[in-house]
């Protein structure tokens, strides 16, 4: 049975992008870096068990948001931290929980929680709460979206 692998383009980044992510994710480690010469050409690392690859190939291609990882977190702290640590030294934050990294690579830090607050319980006021407060914010906050969802 075949494996799917996402496989990310860096300019000339990839050892520095895995070694940043390799830091932050706790169940991760390096499977290889790829050489010719002194040239880091590729890269192989494992984020929570999920293997990924990198290349170094040039400018040619950019990240955008059509692509992003999606971080379902259990509690506001771990959204905190994940958050803190992709936007830190260069990142961006975006809109409902959306950043970029320093490399330019699309991320969404997300309260597990969300899913259900959008759901409204069958009550379409309340996912409507739910969803205005989403659009405020940038960095999510499950106290705030679990206020909306009740209506305070």
């Amino acid at each position: 049975m075949p494996t799917i692998t996402p496989f990310l383009w860096y300019d000339t980044q990839a050892e520095d992008a895995m070694n940043l992510y390799v830091s932050i994710f706790p169940k991760s480690k390096i499977i290889s870096v790829n050489r010719a010469g002194d040239t880091v050409v590729s890269v192989v690392f494992e984020l929570q068990g999920q293997k990924f690859m990198a290349l170094n190939a040039g400018p040619q291609f950019k990240f955008n948001e059509s692509v992003s990882f999606f971080i379902e977190c259990e509690t506001q702290e771990e959204v905190d931290e994940y958050w803190d640590k992709l936007t830190a030294n260069g990142g961006e934050p975006g809109s409902c929980g959306w950043l970029k990294d320093k490399f330019g690579l699309s991320w969404q830090v997300v309260p597990k929680v969300l899913g259900r607050l959008m759901g409204g319980g069958g009550d379409p006021a309340r996912s409507k709460r739910v969803m205005d407060a989403l659009f405020q914010m940038k960095k999510l906050d499950a106290g705030r979206l679990q206020a909306a969802y009740d209506g305070k």
